[in-house]
């Protein structure tokens, strides 16, 4: 008599994913790999779901990236004690930002290219449009003030984070490191002095200095 054989179970619902899980994952996926790398369908790859599952808690990737954003402000932020002098409180704002999205650089790609803002980071925009305001400029011109702060220090990180994975990845001369070593010193005199410690002096962290050279030039009276 022929066996029969064994019934096939039944598959039944992916594993319920947690907003936490989602997090997590996404959170690697653009940490190795770039903001460009996250999509939807890789996300739920590699949580081993379907995209639909996911939209039970972002409905696209611009949502997914500003989960992303709120939880890493949130847990990063933190509101430093401001000094009374509105000048100083520009500057520790403007420099609590930059030292968290630092340590963190796919952030400011996120921020620079899809005009995404976190809410948790709208207090120490305050501290700055309000210590401009403070200092002499009006809201508007505040607010222009901010944007020229914001763009800085968002490209000081984009530019020094740039130049560190170059070097990471390849030791070999730079083909800035050959053109300043052909300078011709009659017609470019100032750039042939400086030739040999170009590279070490570009590489010094002055974002201090200049954040507050900036903040001077925008609260000199025009």
């Amino acid at each position: 008599m022929p066996q029969r054989s064994a019934p096939r179970k039944a598959l039944g619902r992916p594993p319920r994913i947690s907003r936490q899980e989602v997090i997590d994952t996404a959170r690697r996926i653009v940490a190795e790999e770039g903001v460009d790398r996250l999509t939807m369908r890789r996300l739920a790859t590699d949580i081993g779901s379907t995209p639909m599952a996911l939209y039970h808690h972002v409905r696209n990737k611009e949502e997914l990236l500003l989960l992303l954003l709120d939880d890493y402000t949130a847990q990063a932020l933190r509101r430093p004690e401001l000094p009374a002098q509105p000048r100083e409180r520009i500057v520790v704002a403007a420099a609590a930002i930059h030292d968290v999205l630092a340590a963190c650089p796919w952030i400011v790609e996120v921020l620079t290219a899809d005009d995404l803002m976190s809410a948790s980071a709208l207090w120490f925009v305050e501290q700055i449009v309000d210590g401009l305001v403070d200092c002499g400029l009006s809201p508007e011109q505040a607010v222009h003030g901010y944007r020229a702060i914001w763009y800085y220090t968002a490209g000081e990180i984009v530019i020094r984070t740039t130049a560190a994975r170059r070097r990471a990845d390849d030791d070999r001369p730079t083909h800035r490191d050959q053109v300043f070593a052909e300078l011709d010193p009659t017609e470019l005199p100032r750039l042939a002095q400086v030739a040999d410690h170009w590279a070490p002096l570009t590489a010094q962290d002055t974002y201090l200095d200049g954040l507050r050279a900036l903040v001077d030039g925008l609260l000199t009276p025009r």
